[in-house]
């Protein structure tokens, strides 16, 4: 039995890992293979920087698509039904309120879908973590990088929009 880690994703989240692996297998690596290939023809390699750079792009493309064949092999896609809205989970859409009053709204996601900018937390992340299997109503400690704390009221847990 392996040990790797349950890959938690949405139904989105999974065909964007499936896309992006597709993209990597047909296109870009053909694209650096063909790199490689016109370095080669530039003479000598150990002088060689593009040769050096295609190569390592070629380590890069090949280290994602293992990566994401591991992520996919233990993926869990969130099924609608079996979100519970009482609780915050993966999958939920969470309104809270800081100290100070302040009121966000956050889509937790697993963390291959994670995107702060655009409002969605990872499950791994201090405040998504905090939040997991909370109830609203309930207030959760964050701890800080800077070792203080927030608060936050969980004011409305729905189905996030994924």
């Amino acid at each position: 039995m392996s040990n790797a880690k349950e890959v938690v994703v949405t139904v989105a989240g999974l065909k964007a890992l499936e896309d992006e692996l597709e993209e990597l297998k047909t296109v870009r690596r053909k694209d650096v293979a063909e790199k490689i290939k016109v370095a080669r023809g530039f003479g000598d390699l150990s002088e060689n920087s593009e040769y050096d750079e295609a190569k390592n792009e070629q380590a890069f493309i090949e280290s994602r698509i293992a990566q994401l064949e591991a992520m996919l092999k233990n993926a869990r896609v969130i099924d609608n039904d079996e979100l519970n809205l009482d609780t915050v989970s993966v999958g939920t859409h969470v309104k809270i309120e800081d100290e100070d009053g302040e009121v966000e709204e956050y889509d937790i996601t697993g963390s291959t879908e994670a995107d702060p900018l655009n409002g969605k937390i990872s499950d791994e992340s201090p405040v998504g973590a905090a939040l997991m299997g909370q109830k609203v109503g309930q207030t959760v400690t964050v701890s800080l990088p800077n070792g203080g704390t927030i608060d936050f009221k969980i004011l409305e847990i729905s189905r996030a929009a994924l």
